[in-house]
């Protein structure tokens, strides 16, 4: 089969080559590949900042947002058939640690997990993969034309699932949630917590013309533009928020969100940041706010499948509420064959697929 693939710590050795046929056992199902979202960690490895093939081999697939279709069921299968669409969950447990054995393997203390298409397991572009039946989500056919947003929705119901975790320590009705950053993790964001209710704001540097804030705003959230002015700023015109997702890439920004955040509120950091940048902060301040405010920050990466069940639910309920709304944030439809296009210049839009079969 074609596949594209990465020698893992070359920059830039993304190519397509032909890789053997996955085997599948009878307790597994064979996926015809569909449709690949692409983000930042896929370019990052092809920049050789990290990444692992699986053991014995040269190549690493890459690829973990997916959308594929069962093509072959397993004789030991039950509860999948052929037709049935799916996404596959991304990480694999070390079957070593506590959190692994008890079912959180995203909260893996080890690190001897695996990751389909970013450490020691193949990823998913490519035109089939095999699985257990235990690590695919089946997904509605309404929902089929944004089911590849699955894995980043994963992460937006793991943040919030888990700020909500930390907040049963008081009692805790938050109405305010403001989302840094208008990019699809933060438009998904937006999403849940408007479907959960709160009155949302959605924080970018795009005016308002831009087709995030018009997604952010047919979504019931208000959009503001902070391109000429601060978060604290903000916070003077909306008052202290309860909950904060930050999805912006910047650690800039992360530290000024820690001086907006309300009493009893939550910071959710989503977005992964690189570098070694230094800059003076108003620590004084931001500590004296976080104790005596009573306020969390905490970092939130991968999910496990309970998120992935909760992102297919969520999904159909947002597409009923506000229909339409989530096919907007895919913008580029690439043909996988020209996936270089996207590698070698990312482009406007939102959020871009490499569409391997229709």
């Amino acid at each position: 089969m074609q596949a594209i693939v990465v020698r893992p710590g070359e920059p830039n050795s993304i190519h397509m080559r032909d890789m053997a046929d996955p085997k599948m056992k009878p307790d597994q199902v064979a996926v015809k590949m569909l449709r690949v979202g692409l983000c930042g960690t896929d370019a990052e490895i092809n920049h050789g900042l990290y990444g692992k093939a699986p053991d014995g081999d040269e190549y690493l697939i890459l690829g973990h947002e997916n959308l594929g279709v069962v093509e072959e069921v397993g004789k030991k299968v039950k509860g999948l058939k052929a037709g049935d669409l799916v996404v596959s969950t991304v990480r694999r447990p070390c079957k070593v640690c506590p959190n692994c054995k008890a079912g959180e393997n995203d909260m893996c203390s080890s690190g001897q997990y695996t990751e389909r298409g970013i450490t020691r397991r193949h990823g998913f572009m490519a035109e089939y993969y095999v699985e257990s039946p235990q690590y695919l989500n089946k997904i509605p056919k309404a929902v089929r034309e944004f089911a590849v947003l699955l894995e980043p929705m994963s992460v937006v119901e793991k943040g919030i699932d888990h700020a909500f975790l930390l907040q049963r320590r008081l009692v805790w009705k938050p109405k305010l949630a403001i989302v840094l950053g208008g990019g699809p993790v933060g438009l998904l964001a937006a999403a849940v917590l408007r479907a959960r209710g709160l009155r949302t704001v959605v924080v970018g540097r795009e005016p308002k013309s831009d087709l995030r804030a018009q997604i952010a705003m047919q979504l019931g959230a208000e959009y503001v533009s902070v391109e000429n002015s601060s978060l604290l700023d903000l916070q003077k015109q909306l008052g202290p928020p309860d909950i904060v997702i930050e999805a912006t890439g910047s650690a800039k920004v992360v530290f000024d969100a820690m001086e907006i955040i309300g009493p009893n509120g939550v910071l959710c950091l989503l977005s992964v940041t690189g570098g070694s940048g230094v800059n003076e902060e108003p620590i004084d301040r931001i500590n004296q706010l976080l104790v005596l405010g009573n306020q969390v920050v905490f970092g939130s990466v991968n999910a496990n499948p309970r998120h992935f069940a909760m992102g297919v639910k969520d999904f159909v309920t947002i597409d009923k509420k506000w229909p339409g709304v989530m096919n907007r944030l895919l913008t580029n439809k690439i043909p996988w064959k020209d996936h270089k296009s996207w590698f070698t210049e990312r482009g406007t839009g939102i959020k871009s697929t490499l569409e391997i079969s229709d």
